[in-house]
């Protein structure tokens, strides 16, 4: 997975994409309970911001972090990085990024 020039490790549009498709990457939805029902990016595991624990994240697969529109992955991302966690990345375009490039949601 390829990450734009950026002091935190992010993934972009087309890059997410690709690593969804070909199942390459684990998904992991900071967003409320309640948020994550009313749609996610299929086979996102939820993994709300408001008890997140980096040691709970998925192993075996680079991870990707996504919220809403950016700003809980991106809080999440730096806690996960200062807790040792390697190969994770978050999507700045969030749930609705997804959404705008087309993706279905589960619900």
């Amino acid at each position: 997975m390829s990450s734009a020039p950026s002091a935190d490790p992010v993934i972009d549009d087309e890059a997410f994409a690709e690593a969804w498709a070909a199942g390459t990457c684990a998904v992991v939805d900071v967003r409320e309970p309640h948020e994550y029902a009313a749609g996610h990016i299929p086979g996102a595991i939820n993994q709300p911001l408001s008890s997140f624990d980096p040691a709970e994240l998925p192993q075996g697969k680079p991870i990707v972090l996504v919220c809403q529109a950016g700003s809980r992955s991106l809080n999440a991302l730096r806690r996960a990085l200062a807790a040792g966690v390697e190969d994770i990345r978050h999507y700045p375009g969030g749930t609705s990024g997804w959404r705008r490039l087309g993706g279905d949601l589960d619900v």
